[in-house]
């Protein structure tokens, strides 16, 4: 890996734990402490959403037509991905061992924690839940994708792409034949990353 590319890797890791430190920030600002995985707001903050929540007649007569037309068709998409995250579980859970790639915790990237919030009304919660799962399902695939990719395929694309997946830096530059073919099986197990996570 180039020095250039180890130093832009090392100040997104900084970032990344400036971001980390500024959601903590955010615990003391809106009064909630996080215990074993779950969150704990004081007493008088849980008070003063139960007061900021809308009642659910109120929240339907003001949605959108539109809204409640289009809400069917985002909760069809429960039905593939839950077949999704039990295909890509069981996929990850046969082949991972074989191929000796550390597995992913899917509880690391599928997090339901938004429905506790006592200022949402009932539909809200169902919403936040149903966007957690989704959200974090595809977080979790991408996780166990880029791995895979790392067993199978680590070469990086010619064309730029939106998104880099944390696994990307690992990847042999598009056309360094060489380099593919002389470390192909050390970048295969290169997961030492992962051991303390």
């Amino acid at each position: 890996m180039s020095n250039n590319l180890e130093n832009l890797i090392s100040k997104i890791k900084k970032l990344e734990q400036e971001l980390f430190q500024e959601l903590q920030k955010k615990q003391e600002e809106f009064f909630y402490t996080i215990d074993k995985k779950k969150v704990r707001f004081q007493k008088e903050i849980k008070l003063r959403h139960r007061l900021l929540s809308r009642k659910l007649r109120r929240y339907l007569l003001e949605a959108s037509p539109l809204n409640i037309l289009t809400a069917p068709i985002i909760w069809l998409g429960v039905f593939p991905a839950l077949f999704l995250d039990l295909f890509i579980t069981a996929f990850q859970a046969i082949c991972f061992p074989i191929y000796k790639i550390p597995k992913v915790k899917r509880e690391d990237y599928i997090i339901i924690d938004r429905h506790a919030l006592a200022y949402l009304n009932i539909i809200e919660k169902l919403n936040c839940v149903y966007c957690g799962y989704f959200t974090g399902l595809i977080s979790y695939i991408q996780e166990i994708a880029s791995r895979t990719e790392q067993y199978w395929c680590p070469i990086k694309h010619a064309r730029r792409m939106q998104t880099i997946h944390g696994r990307y830096k690992y990847f042999f530059d598009y056309g360094d034949a060489e380099s593919y073919r002389k470390r192909l099986e050390k970048v295969r197990q290169s997961f030492y990353d992962l051991e303390n996570k």
